[in-house]
């Protein structure tokens, strides 16, 4: 295995029963990329032996799964493999941690690693794993922790400065992979000679190494907006793009997560790439809550923004490979847009129908 220069280093992710399920999306994010970690295992006992990327994309990338840490950290070790951290990759409905993930935790911190936790179940709080972590002289970051009043940003409106080609990647539900194709645009950007930022908004594109990045729910509702703008003109200043891809979160009708109305009303987008995935009834995680009709999700994106969606991209889960296709040409039937699979094709196409739009 390759090991490749990241922002801090080796890292195992731990997604103990929701690797490949909606709930393991932070661990499917650190698997198909990041720059803050180099991932050299996935805990997960159900495809312990298995490669992560063949498990999940069809496509080995190098990147094994074990079946628990103790496993994963002495083969690793055993390989020559140094692992730096310890990164809690799940994704659960309302962030909380497992009861059964502490004792993981724990191992990893008497092993000396550093650990990074994404969920709402604060690991700083833990008195006994921060004992451990003082111990071992390691470091323990909850990233959706909420930043301090003083940190935070108000809205200004300074974002009507920026000129440069602004684009969000809003979802018709949670967790259906906008982060991924948002990624996916900017990488196809930057392969076009293009200078492209990505706004994270979530504790996975942090985790990814997003430069320019807030993280929308550990955010005081006040500064939401503030962060959301401050994120994209530091981009702007400091980059000098030719375009940014604001990273959607939630939807705009999911009835937990409506987090596309800030994104829409802050980062004030010129165009939305909305991803869809055609096999959903309800939205995920809320059985009986029927998913809204694309065309109706449509329409909302241009009452409240103004702005046109200039693109579906699909999501192509419960679908076959002949599948793909098919089901993007029905979706323009229906809609008179252009739809796209960016993971399982690429996103040259796409990319083709946005660099109509860069202003320079």
């Amino acid at each position: 295995m390759q090991h490749k220069e990241s922002i801090d280093g080796t890292a195992i992710v731990y997604c103990q029963g929701m690797f490949n399920t909606p709930e393991g999306k932070t661990s499917h994010g650190l698997v198909r990329f990041t720059e803050r970690y180099n991932v050299v295992g996935i805990i997960d006992e159900r495809y312990a032996g298995k490669d992560a990327g063949e498990v999940l994309d069809n496509k080995p990338n190098g990147i094994k799964i074990f079946k628990d840490f103790d496993t994963a950290y002495s083969e690793l070790s055993k390989d020559g493999v140094a692992v730096k951290n310890f990164v809690v990759g799940l994704a659960p409905d309302g962030g909380r941690l497992p009861q059964s993930a502490k004792q993981e935790i724990a191992a990893a911190l008497e092993a000396g690693l550093n650990v990074d936790s994404g969920l709402h179940d604060f690991l700083t709080n833990d008195k006994e794993l921060v004992k451990l972590a003082e111990k071992h002289n390691c470091r323990i970051r909850d990233v959706r922790k909420t930043p301090d009043r003083d940190k935070l940003h108000f809205f200004t409106g300074e974002i009507e400065k920026v000129d440069c080609l602004k684009l969000a990647v809003l979802g018709s539900d949670s967790a259906i992979g906008k982060r991924t194709t948002a990624w996916l645009v900017v990488h196809g950007f930057q392969k076009e000679g293009y200078k492209a930022e990505m706004i994270g908004t979530g504790q996975t594109g942090w985790m990814q190494g997003a430069k320019y990045s807030m993280i929308m729910d550990s955010c005081i509702n006040d500064f939401v907006s503030g962060e959301i703008e401050h994120a994209v003109v530091s981009a702007w200043k400091e980059a000098d793009p030719d375009v940014v891809i604001i990273e959607g979160q939630g939807s705009l009708m999911n009835p937990a997560y409506p987090g596309g109305f800030e994104i829409l009303a802050a980062g004030r987008p010129d165009f939305v790439i909305l991803q869809h995935a055609p096999t959903r009834l309800e939205y995920d995680g809320f059985p009986g809550y029927k998913l809204h009709p694309l065309h109706e999700q449509i329409n909302a994106i241009k009452v409240i923004s103004g702005k046109e969606v200039i693109a579906v991209t699909l999501n192509h889960e419960g679908l076959k490979p002949e599948e793909i296709e098919p089901a993007c040409k029905k979706i323009t039937a229906e809609t008179g847009l252009p739809c796209f699979d960016v993971l399982a094709h690429g996103a040259n196409d796409l990319i083709k129908l946005l660099k109509q739009k860069v202003r320079k």
